[in-house]
């Protein structure tokens, strides 16, 4: 997978499903119908690891790295992720803003040689109510409602993250900023779910 080569489009679907120890993620084209097209990658995240680090497969195989997510600093959850290719050469980065995000969940897209893409949640409600979910003792039992984010540079559109409602965690992705790194958006798209509130 890359910026231009494995996908035609840019629009996909990312799914999660949890596990006892892992969290997994499928990511799918999606087709201008809106139906889930070719499978573009998968990763597996561990939990309970010190230091949180997430590899995306080419395939079910895992015979071939397409990008990973490396936490910076076990210090700091603030300073946010790197995301690097295959080789370890830097894509991109990107890290929530505590503050911020203590009412209104709120993320920085940082890719070399482009301005700062901001993402924020869409509806204050929601993210009022999301937070108040996590104060509840309801650990085993997910925060069904849709949730959006939508990412801006300057006012202008750059990627938009749209969970799905159900028990099940789905994200439909559409990236309207044609040089922002498709790696870079799937990685933040993931770090919605699974980086959020850490």
């Amino acid at each position: 997978m890359d910026a231009t080569g494995a996908w035609s489009g840019r629009r996909f679907t990312v799914t999660q499903k949890a596990t006892l120890r892992t969290d997994r993620y499928l990511v799918t084209e999606t087709a201008p119908d809106g139906s889930e097209g070719r499978v573009l990658a998968h990763a597996v995240l561990k939990r309970f690891s010190l230091k949180e680090e997430l590899t995306f497969w080419t395939d079910e195989s895992r015979s071939q790295v397409a990008f990973t997510v490396k936490e910076r600093t076990l210090l700091d959850p603030g300073e946010g992720f790197d995301v690097l290719d295959a080789e370890g050469k830097p894509i991109g980065s990107f890290h929530e803003r505590f503050f911020t995000s203590l009412v209104r969940s709120t993320w920085v897209l940082e890719q070399p040689g482009a301005p700062d893409a901001v993402g924020r949640e869409r509806n204050r409600f929601v993210a009022v109510l999301r937070r108040a979910w996590d104060w509840l003792p309801l650990d085993l039992v997910p925060f069904a409602w849709p949730y959006h984010f939508d990412f801006e540079t300057d006012g202008e559109p750059v990627m938009s993250v749209d969970k799905k409602l159900g028990l099940r965690d789905r994200y439909r992705v559409e990236v309207t900023d044609p040089a922002l790194d498709l790696r870079l958006a799937v990685a933040q798209a993931v770090a919605l779910d699974t980086f959020q509130g850490r």
